[in-house]
């Protein structure tokens, strides 16, 4: 099964039981109807032979939790973080680092969510010296929006970017710094990018669709107003 291939869904939030803390559920931490907690490495409801990864890849799981737990907190500022680690052939190895970010009661935005999902694929090579890394990021957004002039809309959808590049394995180039890196300039690419290709798309489309002399119209001061919700739904 392609890890890279996988159907993007919305991302689902439990409790650890074992440490109170909240993570994310989603196709990579699932065995059978019991889900993996990132912190306690047990699933919930228990299961007798469910999938944990090795201890040395645990032991990364551990260290890129602590990590992305603490980027969700820069640029995001809030949500919920969570990154599973899975053996593939040999020393290979692929990952799941994923961010849901709930907001509400926005000047415009009422109700919305941004779930950012990436997926690398690390492929030793040089005898273990180097890897080459391939990610496919997705991040889907929903925003209901009301304001008089539009009346109440859903703006929602899903953009997806892949990546890849070849890097050293070193004291200071470790797996977390590379995949870290690599994740960070994806993810900040597509927020960048998120306004004008949803944005400014979709008042392009409606106006095409209606024309805005006849009723309600997406103006430039509220493309600019949904511009600007975009980019505080990610902080």
């Amino acid at each position: 099964d392609d890890p890279l291939r996988r159907a993007p869904q919305p991302l689902e939030e439990a409790k650890c039981k074992d440490t109170g803390r909240a993570y994310l559920l989603c196709d990579y931490n699932r065995d059978g109807d019991s889900h993996r907690s990132p912190w306690s490495n047990k699933y919930d409801p228990p299961i007798d032979d469910g999938f944990v990864p090795s201890e040395k890849l645990r032991r990364l799981e551990v260290e890129a939790n602590t990590l992305f737990d603490c980027y969700r907190e820069l640029y995001f500022e809030g949500g919920t973080s969570s990154v599973y680690l899975w053996e593939l052939d040999g020393d290979d190895f692929a990952g799941c680092f994923l961010i849901k970010k709930k907001v509400s009661g926005h000047e415009f935005v009422t109700e919305g969510c941004w779930d950012s999902i990436h997926v690398v694929e690390v492929n030793l090579e040089d005898n273990g010296k180097a890897a080459n890394y391939k990610l496919t990021t997705t991040v889907i957004l929903t925003m209901d929006v009301q304001k008089e002039s539009v009346g109440d809309t859903n703006l929602s959808g899903t953009l997806t970017r892949t990546a890849e590049k070849r890097s050293v394995i070193d004291a200071e180039h470790t797996h977390m710094h590379n995949m870290g890196t690599l994740i960070e300039d994806t993810e900040t690419d597509i927020r960048v990018n998120m306004d004008a290709l949803y944005i400014q798309k979709t008042r392009e489309v409606v106006n095409n669709i209606r024309s805005p002399q006849t009723g309600p119209s997406q103006g430039a001061a509220f493309t600019a107003s949904l511009n600007e919700a975009v980019k505080r739904h990610a902080r």
